[in-house]
C-alpha cells in the first residue's frame, strides 16, 4: 500500500491527522505540496508570506526526510489544473490512497471535489480535520444551524471541550532510515518583490520554542498587555497558524502544560488567550457554513447597500500611512515595512478606513492580504467585517473608534508612534497624538500631513449611512 500525503495549509509533522493516518496504514508514504502561483496572485497572497512559505517548505522537507518520507513540490498555475497534475503523479507512482487535511475556502473546496472525482475509480481519498479544534459543522444550534453570534458558539465550544477534550497527535514514527533531503530551491521561485521573512524562524523545533516561550512568559498577563503595541504582549504566532505550521491543538496543549489544566470559563487565568483560539475556530466554521464569505460578500446581506466612498486620494493616504492621525499612520507604516501589525492596531486602522474614511471594507481586506505575513481568509475577512459592522457578531455600527483616543489609551507615551514616524521623534508625549500645533511652532516646514478628515463629522456620516439601511427588510 503506497500512500501519498498532500500538504496544503497544514505544514507540520506534529499533530497532522493526514500524515499520522497515512503512516499508520502504510510503510511506503510520500508527500507533495502543489504550488499554484497564479492562483495565489488571484487570492492576493503577500510577497512576504510567499517567502515565509518557501522557507517553511524547505524546513518541512528536512523534517519529513528525517521520517524517511520523500517530499516534492509540484507547480502548476491554478487550482483547475491540480486534478490532472495529481492524477498523473499518483498513477505514475502506483499510489493507492491520497491523504489530506480539509481546506475551507470555496475555491479550495471546489478543487478538492474535482480531485476526488478524478481519482474516485482508482484511488481512495481520505480527508481529515486538521484545521480547527472541532470539525467544521460539529457545533450547531438546536435547529442544526451554524451559530451567527460568537458568545453562544463559544459556550458550545467550551462545552464540547469539557466533555470530549481535544486530540493531539504525536509526530509519527519514522518509516525507515532518514533520507537526504534534496535542496528545494524554492525561495527564488516563490519570491515576488523580494520581501524577506527571515526574522521569523521556520523549523518545527523553533516554532515549538516560540509557543512554549509565550505561554511561560506572557500567558497569564496576556489580557493586561495584549492591547499595547509598544510592548511584546501578543503571541506573534498567527503566521504559523496561517500556514498550518502550528495547530490550534498544539496551542491548547501548551496552555495545559503551563497551567496544568485548561481555563474553561472567563476570569480563569489564561482564558483570554484561549478565547482567541475560539474566535479563530468561529471564523473558520463560518467560512464553511456561509460560502458567500469566500466570495467578497457581506455576512449581513442588507449591508451590501451601504454607499462607500470612491475617493482614491484618501485610500492611498491610508495605505501609505499619511492620514495625519499618528496611531493610524504608524500602524500602516509598520505593516508596509514588516508585513506585521498588532491586533489592536488592526482594529483601529480598519475602523478608521471604514468609519472615518467610509471606504468599502473589501478594499482594506484586500490590502491587508497583499501585505500580511499571517494573511488568511477566515480571520482577515472576519476581522474586517467585524470592524465595518457588516459581519457576524460585528461591532455595532454605532461603535466607532476615535483614533486619537485609541492612540492616547494604548500608546500613551507615543513609543510605538515614534518608532514608525521618525518625523515625530521630537514631539513631546503630551501632544504626540495631536502634534500639528506643536510642529507648526517648533518645527517650521515639517512634513507630517494634516488630518485628512474630521473625526466627529465622519462619525455622523457613518451613523447616517447605517441609518439609511433601517428601512430595508431585515437580513
Amino acid at each position: 500500500m503506497r500512500h501519498l500525503v498532500w500538504f496544503r495549509a497544514d505544514l507540520r509533522v506534529a499533530d497532522n491527522p493526514a500524515l499520522f493516518e497515512a503512516m499508520a496504514g502504510s510503510t511506503k508514504v510520500s508527500a507533495v505540496y502543489v504550488d499554484c502561483p497564479r492562483q495565489w496572485q488571484q487570492h492576493g497572497r503577500s510577497a512576504i508570506q510567499r517567502d515565509f512559505l518557501a522557507r517553511r517548505l524547505q524546513a518541512l522537507a528536512h523534517e519529513l526526510a528525517g521520517l524517511g518520507i520523500p517530499f516534492t513540490v509540484l507547480t502548476t498555475d491554478t487550482f483547475e489544473q491540480v486534478p490532472a497534475l495529481l492524477t498523473q503523479w499518483i498513477k505514475q507512482r502506483g499510489i493507492s490512497a491520497l491523504y489530506a487535511n480539509r481546506e475551507l475556502g470555496v475555491d479550495e473546496r471546489k478543487r478538492d471535489k474535482a480531485v476526488q472525482k478524478a481519482l474516485s475509480d482508482t484511488v481512495a481519498v481520505r480527508v481529515f480535520n486538521g484545521d480547527c479544534v472541532f470539525k467544521h459543522g460539529s457545533l450547531t444550534t438546536q435547529s442544526g444551524e451554524m451559530y451567527k453570534v460568537f458568545t453562544p458558539f463559544s459556550k458550545a465550544w467550551l462545552t464540547q471541550l469539557r466533555t470530549s477534550g481535544y486530540r493531539l497527535l504525536p509526530v509519527p514514527a519514522a518509516q525507515g532510515k532518514p533520507l537526504t533531503a534534496e535542496t528545494l530551491s524554492l525561495r527564488d521561485a516563490f519570491a515576488e518583490g523580494r520581501v524577506s521573512s527571515d526574522e521569523w524562524p521556520v523549523d518545527e523545533e523553533a516554532i515549538a520554542d516560540l509557543l512554549s516561550g509565550f505561554t511561560e512568559r506572557s500567558l497569564l498577563d496576556y489580557g493586561d498587555r495584549r492591547d499595547y503595541p509598544a510592548s511584546s504582549g501578543t503571541s506573534r504566532l498567527s503566521p504559523y497558524l496561517a500556514l498550518g505550521a502550528l495547530s490550534p491543538n498544539q496551542c491548547l496543549a501548551a496552555i495545559e502544560e503551563q497551567l496544568s489544566s485548561l481555563p474553561l470559563s472567563p476570569g480563569e487565568p489564561g482564558f483570554v488567550w484561549l478565547n482567541e483560539i475560539i474566535w479563530r475556530d468561529f471564523y473558520r466554521h463560518l467560512l464553511v457554513a456561509f460560502p458567500r464569505l469566500s466570495m467578497n460578500r457581506a455576512f449581513k446581506p442588507r449591508t451590501e447597500a451601504l454607499r462607500w466612498s470612491d475617493d482614491n486620494t484618501s485610500f492611498t493616504a491610508w495605505c501609505k500611512g499619511e492620514t495625519g492621525f499618528p496611531i493610524v499612520d504608524a500602524a500602516m507604516r509598520c505593516l508596509n515595512q514588516t508585513g506585521w501589525m498588532h491586533n489592536r492596531l488592526r482594529m483601529i486602522v480598519a475602523g478608521f478606513l471604514t468609519k472615518d474614511l467610509h471606504h468599502d471594507w473589501r478594499k482594506g481586506e484586500a490590502y491587508f492580504m497583499s501585505r500580511l505575513i499571517d494573511g488568511e481568509l477566515a480571520a482577515n475577512n472576519g476581522g474586517w467585517q467585524w470592524a465595518a459592522g457588516t459581519g457576524a457578531d460585528a461591532a455595532p455600527y454605532f461603535r466607532i473608534f476615535n483614533p486619537t483616543t485609541q492612540g492616547k489609551r494604548f500608546d500613551e507615551q507615543g513609543e510605538f508612534i515614534r518608532q514608525w514616524l521618525p518625523e515625530l521623534a521630537k514631539v513631546p508625549a503630551k501632544v504626540i497624538h495631536q502634534p500639528h500645533s506643536w510642529l507648526e511652532k517648533n518645527q517650521p516646514g515639517y512634513t507630517y500631513p494634516l488630518p485628512i478628515v474630521d473625526h466627529n463629522s465622519a462619525r455622523l456620516h457613518t451613523l447616517a449611512m447605517f441609518d439609511a439601511l433601517k428601512d430595508q427588510e431585515p437580513a
